[in-house]
């Protein structure tokens, strides 16, 4: 066994609102037996109410929250167990973050699809604070991972358990 498979696994399911994270997260936490912690909920009140005004986050809204997601990971690590956190990580300065929270032992799951879909689905949503209103300023934001470390991009013009899978068959490959 090496070194790097003796270490839980964490992961960060990543992708603008609408790609799909909490599924996908939920779907990868349970294939894999591990823990999976819905990132939104992780936000200050002050950041959700910003959001259900249409506001966009800026990155001092976001670094409290992204701590929050790092301690998480640190804690989990620390105890042994695998983690999946749904995180829009839209920026590489956001995911260095957390990668550095991680000790560098931190893989992305990058769901991508097409301003088209995601409008879709944001506009199929029901109780969700984002509004679809919001999607352009974060494609805007969005600093695609291409090339990053330990990153897997998958298309999320699929069913849950295809995505699910293409994200699995992906993780497999670079770990």
């Amino acid at each position: 066994m090496s070194e790097i498979s003796k270490i839980p696994l964490a992961i960060i399911v990543m992708g603008v609102s609408g790609s799909g994270k909490s599924s996908i997260g939920e779907g990868v936490a349970a294939r894999l037996d591990i823990h999976f912690i819905e990132g939104d909920a992780l936000h200050p009140a002050a950041n959700v109410e910003k959001m259900s005004k249409g506001i966009p986050l800026t990155d001092e809204d976001r670094w409290p929250w992204l701590e929050k997601i790092g301690q998480e990971i640190t804690a989990s690590l620390a105890k042994g167990e695998g983690i999946a956190v749904s995180c829009s990580a839209l920026k590489r300065i956001y995911r260095e973050r957390l990668r550095a929270a991680a000790g560098g032992h931190l893989y992305f799951i990058y769901l991508d699809g097409s301003k088209e879909l995601l409008t879709k689905r944001m506009g199929e949503r029901k109780g969700h604070f984002m509004p679809a209103s919001l999607l352009e300023s974060q494609l805007q934001t969005l600093e695609v991972p291409t090339g990053e470390p330990g990153v897997v991009t998958v298309d999320i013009d699929d069913t849950i358990d295809g995505i699910v899978e293409a994200a699995l068959k992906g993780l497999a490959a670079i770990r």
